[in-house]
């Protein structure tokens, strides 16, 4: 499904990314079939990327990129990113995989952890091998209950480690300074945009 506001959305995009940056680039989009993931996909084929996508399918939909996988340049892996093995060579990967959804992690806040811990260490691990631009998916979570609104980015937050929300918000902090100490130490080229609420065609409809 897609709407004529994402569409007009998508043009917007297309006018300001460089023409042929993705163009017959290899992109691995972890989460690919959920929400967010999905919209990624269609703007990246679209881009004449090679686009690769890992989704274990907990929380993502078959159906967000069923209209994708006709495409050649469009493969998707069924596979839990904390697992996910490779030896295929990739330019950029896009790390969107992640239980996104307060009534889905906080009934599954080891995977929740597990996925922003050992999946974040996975592609840190697969992006500096490949020598691959590496954009990791945050959250405004990552600032706790703020006490400082409107939020600026330079605010160091206030979490509560051992909250209900925690696996989440602990986890995705985490996996923020994983990231930076692989830019330190590396030098690898890391993304790291903390996505506040977002809406629209392919949210789940069940908050999961």
């Amino acid at each position: 499904m897609i709407d004529n506001l994402i569409l007009e959305d998508i043009e917007k995009i297309k006018n300001n990314v460089k023409g042929d940056f993705f163009a017959d680039k290899k992109v691995l989009v972890t989460g690919g079939a959920g929400f967010i993931g999905s919209w990624l996909c269609d703007v990246l084929v679209n881009f004449g990327a090679k686009v690769t996508v890992i989704d274990d399918l907990s929380t993502g939909r078959l159906k967000n990129i069923d209209h994708l996988t006709s495409n050649l340049n469009f493969k998707l892996v069924e596979s839990d990113v904390c697992k996910f093995k490779s030896e295929e060579k990739f330019e950029v990967i896009l790390h969107m995989a992640g239980h996104a959804s307060p009534d889905e992690y906080m009934v599954h806040p080891i995977e929740t952890l597990q996925t922003s811990a050992f999946g974040t260490e996975k592609m840190a691990e697969l992006a500096r091998k490949n020598d691959a631009l590496l954009l990791f998916a945050s959250t405004s979570e990552v600032y706790g209950d703020a006490e400082v609104v409107p939020t600026p980015e330079s605010y160091w937050g206030k979490v509560n480690p051992i909250g209900p929300r925690s696996c989440y918000d602990e986890g995705k902090r985490f996996a923020e300074a994983l990231l930076m100490a692989y830019s330190k130490q590396y030098g690898l080229n890391v993304r790291v945009p903390r996505i506040f609420n977002s809406y629209g065609p392919r949210l789940r409809e069940d908050g999961f």
